[in-house]
């Protein structure tokens, strides 16, 4: 519980030493979300794109593997027909974050919360077992971890749509 409490302290400090403002974008389409992890400028890249932005409901970042996936979670589950999410771009080396959110589409979480392995360092999160099962049910994940090419990423959205 003190390393909860460490790690949401450091968190908080960082938020105010190194601001990161581009955590999301919001499109006009309706089933597809992108989460960038820590591509910032793979986001940047994504959110002027007006052709990619008109058919994503969102894209946005990823930098923690416990906020940040319960915040997703939250997302996809109060906006009905979201379906598909993409993560792509370059997994954070110290988080992991996007380890985190394929494990948990994977595996799901013990009924403390943890995501069932990842290789993250806190894979913690407070979204419910139910909310983390109706996630797992609802959205279909796909893996493109590492890749940063927006014309590849733009190709493969134009075959799920």
């Amino acid at each position: 519980m003190i390393y909860k409490k460490i790690e949401n302290s450091i968190g908080d400090l960082c938020k105010y030493l190194i601001p990161i403002k581009h955590e999301y974008y919001l499109g006009n389409g309706k089933e597809i979300a992108i989460c960038t992890l820590s591509s910032i400028k793979l986001l940047l890249e994504i959110s002027n794109d007006i052709k990619l932005m008109r058919n994503v409901a969102i894209v946005g970042r990823l930098l923690s593997e416990n906020k940040g996936i319960d915040k997703i979670i939250r997302y996809c589950l109060s906006n009905k027909e979201l379906t598909y999410l993409i993560v792509c771009g370059n997994d954070g080396r110290g988080h992991r974050a996007g380890d985190a959110l394929i494990a948990l589409s994977n595996n799901g979480i013990t009924k403390e919360g943890r995501i069932i392995m990842s290789k993250s360092p806190c894979p913690h999160i407070i979204s419910s077992f139910e909310e983390v099962v109706m996630f797992r049910n609802r959205i279909t994940i796909h893996n493109l971890i590492e890749e940063t090419n927006l014309e590849f990423i733009r190709s493969y959205l134009d075959r799920l749509g």
